[in-house]
């Protein structure tokens, strides 16, 4: 079988997580979250974030976890802000319009969001004398890294999160790549840090290690009131929670987490390197995302050897593709990746 870079949730769990699965399958335990391993994994994910009154929660997906919170934030009327690129705008087939809220788009920026279009938003959009005839902006979205594979600076988001606070909207952090964030070069923030400068935000397991899974944080005890009851309305929860539970406990420990979302990260930049080295023109992206120019020759080429995601056309005869990599990416991948591009 070729490698794969078409995704980082294209392979099972890290070995350490499918043994723990292993070696707790025999052991009963309550549902819906209430077992000692998704208790366990709740204490540590506190200590890695320095909130020890944080509100955690285990849902099943990014789809249902980005619904589920923006609902259980919003009341009827209000909607979400985020960018054109933004996750739950471009790939979610409207499962936030779906919960009845209006996406309320800006311009991406390098696929981020600007605290100065936010700013501009709320003034224009309070300004208007009629403006309760509208839908209200209740919460603000953002992802990190982004879609594009970029991430924001602590400045960038301190600048966003005080507006938030000053309009009193809170910032939800979609963070389905987050370790893949954090481990960036670049980045000047941490786990912690970003905790303390949002009003939710989750930590991905799906596409971090993990089978299923993500893990919801309201970092200062401040889940809205029954958020247990709206995860379940939307499908969310898992009768057998401990299989997330169990998986956190182990993504959790020793760094795991952290140190799978290097590995990623290092592959990622050996391969940009082949990019580059090939002559190819590669965006900006310290994450483990990979977005590439190619031509239509060069794709039907490459997909002899390995396989990869187209993202969208440029022209004609180009398309910009996707390559990515996780804990599974190996040396012999990326070798055959450097052996494909020498036919070019």
């Amino acid at each position: 079988m070729k490698p794969s870079f078409e995704s980082d949730y294209n392979n099972g769990a890290h070995p350490a997580v499918l043994q723990h699965l292993l070696d707790t399958n025999d052991l009963p335990s309550q549902s819906y979250g209430f077992d000692e391993w998704s208790e366990s994994a709740r204490e540590k994910i506190r200590a890695a974030c320095q909130c020890p009154k944080a509100d955690i929660f285990f849902l099943v997906g990014g789809t249902q976890t980005n619904a589920t919170v923006i609902d259980g934030v919003l009341t009827g009327y209000e909607g979400v802000i985020a960018v054109d690129t933004g996750h739950i705008n471009v790939h979610e087939s409207g499962a936030v319009e779906a919960c009845g809220h209006k996406i309320i788009i800006l311009p991406q920026h390098n696929g981020k969001l600007t605290a100065d279009d936010l700013r501009d938003f709320h003034t224009r959009f309070y300004a208007d004398p009629v403006y309760e005839h509208m839908v209200i902006p209740g919460i603000v979205y953002i992802t990190f890294p982004t879609e594009l594979g970029t991430i924001y600076s602590a400045a960038e988001i301190e600048a966003i999160y005080d507006l938030c606070q000053q309009y009193e909207v809170p910032l939800f952090i979609d963070g389905a790549r987050l370790g893949y964030g954090l481990m960036a070069d670049g980045c000047d923030f941490d786990l912690p840090w970003l905790a303390r400068h949002c009003d939710v935000f989750y930590i991905g397991g799906t596409k971090v290690g993990a089978l299923c899974g993500e893990a919801v944080v309201f970092p200062r005890d401040n889940a809205p009131r029954h958020f247990f009851n709206i995860v379940k309305q939307h499908g969310a929860l898992l009768a057998k929670s401990r299989l997330a539970g169990v998986q956190f406990d182990a993504l959790f420990t020793d760094n795991l987490y952290f140190n799978i979302a290097r590995h990623a990260i290092n592959k990622a930049m050996q391969m940009r390197q082949l990019f580059t080295q090939a002559g190819l023109s590669v965006k900006d992206s310290p994450t483990n995302q990979q977005f590439v120019e190619l031509s239509t020759q060069q794709m039907e080429l490459l997909r002899q050897y390995v396989a990869f995601e187209t993202w969208e056309p440029i022209d004609t005869d180009h398309t910009l593709c996707r390559f990515v990599t996780s804990w599974a990416t190996t040396d012999a991948d990326i070798q055959e990746l450097s052996n494909a591009l020498k036919s070019f």
